[in-house]
């Protein structure tokens, strides 16, 4: 008699990931501001494509390899590149147009 194998139902295999948000917007509409030291390794629902030149690509590579190297943990280009985006962000918050983001952005 043949063996019958039980397999996950649909339902399984393409449930949500996502963890329902159980604490309210403090305004809606407002997007929540980036957790600090950026968000580290979660699942990301969205993605963009940042084009650098060789020249960025390969001192965003030092700077990973020294981070690795000092921290003595695994740091990929995403991580470092998601925790350098919240740093800046945070600037911006804080210092508007004082904030380093803003004077490069101004400078020609």
């Amino acid at each position: 008699m043949p063996r019958r194998v039980n397999l996950p139902g649909a339902d399984e295999l393409f449930r949500s990931t996502a963890r329902p948000s159980t604490a309210p917007a403090d305004e809606p509409g407002v997007p929540e501001q980036p957790a600090k030291g950026g968000s580290g390794r979660v699942k990301h629902d969205e993605k963009m494509t940042v084009y650098v030149t060789s020249e960025e690509l390969m001192a965003i590579e030092q700077a990973r390899l020294a981070l690795r190297s000092s921290l003595a943990r695994n740091v990929d280009r995403g991580r470092l590149v998601r925790a350098a985006l919240s740093i800046a962000l945070e600037d911006l918050q804080e210092r508007g147009v004082e904030s380093d983001v803003a004077r490069r952005l101004g400078s020609p």
